[in-house]
């Protein structure tokens, strides 16, 4: 089978591997769509892993063969899956910490999401792997996967009805959340992304009001939105350690600041710490998803209760996903998501 093949920044192959063969509680499936993840870009950009390796995660397919001890899907059935599963009986699942389970992070896709084929482990069909309808199009289930991340990172927010979020950063885990925040009963929806395109987007698929930092000052124009009053939640959907300290800064009283996205430049940061005591604020970190939080992604994607279909920007065949990364990266590019497809 053909698969990209991630060796090292600016080295990636479309080759011929072996297709994985599978154990008795395992499936394969023909990959058709996979979404281009932050964290894939990330990691070739920056080159955080060693290769050679395969990289991609947001999958739907097809079912291709099933173990001999599979009975919950037959071949031909079309369905999405997920990355990693918890081992369900630590120390952090029984008390519902699940993304911080010591085997989550262990367990994978083979070889991985950008290759015609993709072995289904036991734990993953049992746990993470669910069927989809005929009507929903591959390119919009793949974005199921990125759906349930922000499902996940949206329960520490609290979102109540008629709140006022703010959202830093405007590429598909912000725009998700911003949907996702209108969707739990926020009242008005603030982005803020120093791209035009993105801000633009954001308008267009409802968000109430897009701040662009480069020329407004960001806390000014919260105040102002806001009554001065501040967001109830504030949610960090991009990599730059400042916006820790703005958020602390704007959030109301009583706010919760959620961060989903890592800082790897200048981690540590400066914040009015004397918020959290005086004006009982919380600040709480989001990673991945559980496998609660993909049937809920599952009915939102499936039922169009957001819209998925305007934020996936452009598709790439397989064989030119270094190209996509490549075009990905570049800010000054017009682009939020990318779908990378198969081409057999």
């Amino acid at each position: 089978m053909k698969a990209s093949v991630y060796y090292s920044k600016n080295d990636i192959r479309y080759e011929d591997i072996a297709v994985p063969e599978i154990g008795d509680g395992d499936m394969l499936i023909k990959m058709h769509s996979c979404g281009l993840c932050g964290t894939d870009i990330h990691k070739a950009q920056h080159q955080t892993v060693t290769g050679p390796v395969i990289l991609g995660h947001e999958v739907s397919g097809e079912v291709v063969k099933v173990g001999k001890n599979v009975t919950r899907y037959r071949v031909g059935e079309r369905v999405v899956t997920a990355i990693h599963v918890p081992c369900f009986n630590c120390h952090y699942c029984d008390r519902g910490y699940f993304t911080l389970c010591d085997q989550f992070k262990k367990t994978n896709l083979e070889p991985g999401g950008f290759s015609e084929f993709i072995r289904i482990p036991q734990l993953h069909v049992e746990h993470l792997t669910h069927r989809i309808v005929e009507q929903l199009d591959w390119d919009r289930a793949a974005m199921i996967e990125p759906v349930a991340c922000c499902l996940h990172g949206l329960k520490s927010a609290n979102i109540h009805a008629k709140d006022t979020v703010l959202v830093l950063g405007s590429g598909t885990i912000g725009l998700v959340s911003a949907q996702l925040a209108a969707l739990k009963g926020a009242s008005t929806v603030i982005v803020s992304d120093l791209s035009r395109f993105k801000r633009e987007l954001a308008l267009k698929i409802g968000v109430t009001h897009a701040i662009d930092p480069a020329n407004e000052d960001l806390e000014t124009r919260v105040a102002e939105i806001t009554d001065g009053k501040g967001p109830d939640v504030v949610i960090i959907a991009a990599g730059v350690s400042s916006l820790v300290s703005q958020a602390v800064n704007v959030v109301r009283r009583g706010g919760r600041v959620v961060v989903f996205s890592p800082f790897d430049k200048k981690p540590v940061v400066e914040i009015d710490a004397g918020r959290l005591f005086r004006d009982e604020i919380s600040i709480v970190g989001t990673y991945s998803l559980t496998p609660y939080d993909m049937k809920e992604a599952i009915e939102i994607v499936e039922k169009d209760k957001i819209n998925t279909r305007e934020m996936i920007t452009h598709t790439w065949p397989l064989s030119r996903l270094e190209e996509a990364i490549e075009f990905a990266a570049n800010p000054e590019n017009d682009v939020l998501k990318i779908i990378i497809k198969s081409e057999s």
